[in-house]
Parts: C-alpha cells; structure tokens; sequence
C-alpha cells in the first residue's frame, strides 16, 4: 500500500515548518510567489492531494476550472486542442485545481445553450479553447463567470485572451521564404474562420508589402467551410512557388494534393506551416513550420483565470504567447 502523503512529509523534503506548507496549499499570505510554487510542486511530485472538498466548502469555490471546446476542433484528425487541454490539466494540479473538459455541440452552441458545467456550479471560471460564435460569447459573458479565451480573441475588450503570437510567426516564416529567393509565394487559409488565420494572414500581408511584393487574390487559398469544416482546395492556375499554409494539417493536405497534381516538395513548390504539430513531421517531407508553445499557453492561461476568480474586476488584455520557427526539409532555396 503507498503511504499516505501529510504536509509533514512536503515540510521536510523543502526544510520548511509545515505551517509554511500549509500557507502555500492553501493560497493564504506569508509565503513568496516563488517558495509557493516550489511547494505545491513537490506536492504534486509526491503525490499529495488537498481536501479540496472541505476547502471549497470554506471558501465558496469548486476548485474546478471548465474548459470548453467547440466540437469542430475536436475529430479524429484534430489533434491540437485536445494537447492543450491535457496541458492546462496538467497545469492546474500545481495550483490545487482540477480541469473539467466540456465538447461544445454545434447544436448547443447554434441554439445556445450554455455547458452543463455552468448550470451545476461546477466550476469557478470557464477558458473557451478555440473560436466560437458571437453570439455564444455574448451569452457566456452574460453569466457574469470568469472566462478566458485561449488561442483566439475578438472586440469583448473586457474579455481577457491568450494567443500565439501568430502575426509575427507568420511575418517570419514568409520572411525566410522571402529570403530563400521566392516572390511568388501563396497563402493557404480562410481569413474570415478564425482570428488566428486572420492574423497569420496579416503577417504574411505585411512581409509581402515590405519586399515590395503585390498581394494577389487569387493566391489566398480558402481552406475551409462558413461552419469549420475542410474543403478541397482549388489550386491557382498558375502556380507560386511556395505556400504559406495556416496550420501544419493544412500544409499536409496542400502537400498530398501537389504531389497528386506531379509537383515534388520542395523541388517544384515549397510548404511551410504552423503549429509544430503532429502533421508536421506526418508530412514528407517534414515540415518548416512555427512551434507553438503549449505549456506557456497553458501557464498563462491558468495564471489569467485564477487573477480573475481572485479578483473579478481584474483584466488582463490580449496576452501574446511567442513561438519559434522549427526549420525543415520542405522549403527550397531558389537560385
């Protein structure tokens, strides 16, 4: 049988008085922010588990945090959402919390009907994962519940956000394209989706207006349906010589349809990414993309929602994740 874990134990690995300890678990003040952190993670290495039930009662909390997923981001080739949720789950433990993972229907979320969560008090704030309606948003913010967006935003200013740095991430990525010699270069994205392809798209924009590059329309490639879901993606007549896609699972199905058409990646067309997911090395070959850091995503998201259920005047703003370029075999230097 394990041994149960006490306070005891964590005081003694840390040389601290278990009164410390029990001053850090509980969020009460006379800890530091740094010695805190250090304690619930050594709770959480060893295997403590807080009586949150009895502290919930005491403070009016669940300890709970919902993080609600439209449906549409979560197929059996959509991977991306579900790893950040696992992440902020992960997360939470460390800060005494547990996360509550709730698919939002495409029917619930057309009829608003708010997640079941909500209506049974079972969590002090709600981070939406992935662009939902206006809508919904209203409505959500209507509940008066602390909410976090997390890899989206839109005009609820008073709506805390944390995004990928998706501008500048797709700024470089067109600038290394740029820079191996293409000037005819494609972006693969539907711009009015999501705010993410909005802003990847603006970056590959504004590198191509500072190289002097005209923007043609009929090389933004729409990738998906009103409602999220993929198309077929018509190829231009005349093709560039590399691709700006706005997600790695993108860049694998323009990849399988040039290879279809006779193009060789990257011999004849080059193809990069983003998100530095799964896709990205599914692809062969492998894909130059932008990695998008999870675990900061996460963090900060976390970090975001607890400031807001301490103190529900609080506001964040749009809060800016950067990411890196993963450099790849996918792009060619032209001569």
């Amino acid at each position: 049988m394990s041994k149960h874990i006490t306070m005891k134990d964590i005081a003694e690995k840390l040389g601290v008085s278990t009164v410390t300890v029990s001053k850090a678990l509980n969020d009460k003040e006379g800890v530091g922010g740094e010695l805190k952190q250090k304690i619930k993670a050594v709770a959480v290495e060893l295997g403590y588990r807080l009586n949150t039930a009895a502290k919930s009662m005491r403070e009016g909390l669940t300890y709970n945090i919902g993080v609600v997923i439209p449906e549409r981001f979560t197929g059996p080739d959509q991977s991306f959402y579900l790893r950040v949720y696992q992440e902020i789950a992960k997360a939470l433990e460390s800060y005494g919390y547990y996360g509550i993972l709730h698919i939002l229907s495409s029917s619930d979320e057309q009829e608003l009907q708010l997640p079941r969560v909500y209506y049974d008090r079972k969590v002090d704030g709600i981070i939406l994962l992935g662009q939902i309606s206006k809508p919904y948003i209203e409505l959500m913010d209507s509940t008066r519940t602390p909410i976090v967006f997390l890899d989206f935003y839109d005009d609820h200013r008073d709506i805390d956000a944390v995004v990928t740095d998706n501008f500048y991430g797709a700024y470089e990525l067109t600038n290394y394209l740029i820079r191996q010699g293409h000037r005819n270069i494609a972006f693969v994205g539907s711009i009015h989706s999501t705010s993410s392809i909005q802003d990847r798209f603006l970056g590959y924009y504004k590198s191509l207006l500072e190289h002097r590059i005209p923007l043609r329309q009929e090389w933004v490639l729409h990738d998906r349906d009103e409602h999220g879901s993929f198309v077929d993606i018509a190829l231009p007549d005349e093709m560039p010589t590399a691709f700006v896609c706005n997600c790695d699972q993108v860049a694998y199905l323009v990849v399988q349809q040039l290879k279809n058409d006779g193009c060789r990646i990257p011999e004849d067309c080059s193809v990069v990414g983003f998100d530095n997911d799964i896709y990205a090395t599914l692809t062969d070959p492998h894909l130059t993309t932008v990695e998008v850091d999870i675990e900061q995503l996460a963090q900060s998201s976390i970090q975001a929602m607890l400031g807001k259920i301490a103190s529900p005047d609080l506001r964040h703003g749009r809060i800016v994740v950067p990411g890196k370029i993963i450099y790849r075999e996918s792009v060619r230097k032209l001569l």
